[in-house]
């Protein structure tokens, strides 16, 4: 296990992380939630300020952090808004395949030119009738020559309506299952792509969602990442590498309610003292405070052991599992504590119990990563 000091270099990512959070997403958050807004004049700052493209080595033109580094960043920019958050991070996955599964020809092609400007890339594995049976995609790749012909729809696609770049999973042949998925680069301007309207979410409204049709799309093979049928563990393997943030973007979630219900804590009065002071609040701050702390300590190590060279699987799908739960619970006791306040949108509360939501559900629902870790556990003591 590291040691729990940070580096000087560590602090200030973190240090310029939390500043642009607190100065330049929180402000704006309420007011995104409320209309829904996709505010890019954040994203754009965010962009230049090399918050983007994390995982993506700078001879690509990325950030090239570690996925530790890229926790501490995750985290703090949660506190500000995690609709935002989801957004300017929803990069890492839709370029993590093309990091994992392409040629450096490829990545090349693909990763220089789309990281030296202010874009947006997207993930495309969900299905409308398949959501967490990854296996059973519709979306089908016919191979016409030198290309593919992709048909199908994808949904609940992070940042498409202003993607310029998609990673699509489609299946060669439905009956072979999980052996007949390929993953492709689709660029937003090939003939057949489109996407559907904003979806009206619960939460993480100023992050924006939607369909993605693919009708007669023709895609190269030379676009085509890695072979036939290796699409579905490319899949994984990217989740894998991906799923580490969602836990920090949980925790930084549920330490915003937590500040939030401790500073609320020690100004309303109640029964002549600060409600701080009433065992029954002091009871909820301390269960809320483990929560975040161990949340916190479980993406961390989950950062750690796959920047050591691990799979992960297991301690990602902890991590994400618990530091998820714990921001809802949060979040739920934040409200608790405002009383009546904390339901009415004047206040912060309400909003972190709406986005803590998405992240029980959201790169693997949780049931399913208890699936997962059942499954990786077992085969310890096989």
């Amino acid at each position: 296990m590291p040691d729990f000091a940070l580096s000087p270099e560590q602090e200030s990512l973190r240090d310029m992380a939390r500043k642009f959070a607190r100065t330049e997403m929180a402000p704006h958050a309420a007011e995104c939630d409320r209309t829904p807004r996709f505010p890019e004049e954040i994203y754009r700052k965010a962009y230049d300020l090399g918050l983007m493209n994390l995982n993506v080595p700078t001879e690509y033109g990325g950030t090239g952090l570690g996925l530790f580094d890229q926790c501490l960043l995750v985290e703090e920019l949660a506190y500000g808004c995690g609709g935002m958050t989801t957004s300017v991070i929803a990069n890492c996955l839709a370029l993590e395949p093309i990091l994992l599964g392409g040629s450096e020809t490829q990545k090349q092609r693909f990763l220089t030119p789309f990281c030296s400007a202010y874009n947006f890339a997207s993930f495309c594995l969900t299905e409308p009738s398949g959501g967490s049976d990854a296996g059973a995609l519709k979306t089908r790749a016919r191979r016409s020559g030198e290309e593919y012909v992709l048909d199908g729809e994808k949904c609940f696609i992070t940042n498409a309506p202003h993607a310029s770049l998609f990673t699509v999973f489609a299946t060669v042949d439905p009956a072979l299952r999980t052996r007949g998925i390929t993953a492709f680069v689709v660029p937003r301007s090939a003939a057949g792509l489109s996407t559907g309207k904003d979806e009206e979410k619960m939460g993480h409204r100023a992050s924006s969602t939607s369909t993605v049709r693919f009708e007669g799309v023709r895609v190269p093979v030379a676009d085509r990442l890695g072979e036939e049928g290796e699409g579905f563990s490319l899949a994984m393997r990217t989740l894998d590498q991906t799923r580490t943030p969602i836990g920090a973007l949980a925790t930084g979630i549920a330490q915003a309610a937590l500040d939030h219900a401790a500073g609320y804590a020690l100004k309303r009065q109640s029964f002549g003292k600060p409600i701080g002071e009433h065992q029954a609040i002091q009871i909820k701050l301390a269960n809320m405070a483990q929560a975040v702390r161990a949340a916190r300590l479980l993406t961390w190590y989950a950062a750690w052991t796959i920047d050591r060279g691990a799979k992960g699987t297991l301690e990602s799908s902890i991590a994400k599992c618990f530091a998820s739960d714990a921001a809802l619970h949060v979040a739920d006791e934040a409200i608790q504590t405002f009383g009546g306040y904390g339901y009415m949108k004047e206040y912060p509360v309400e909003k972190l119990l709406r986005d803590a939501k998405l992240t029980q559900i959201y790169e693997g629902a949780n049931e399913i990563q208890r699936t997962v870790i059942a499954r990786e556990l077992l085969r310890q003591y096989a």
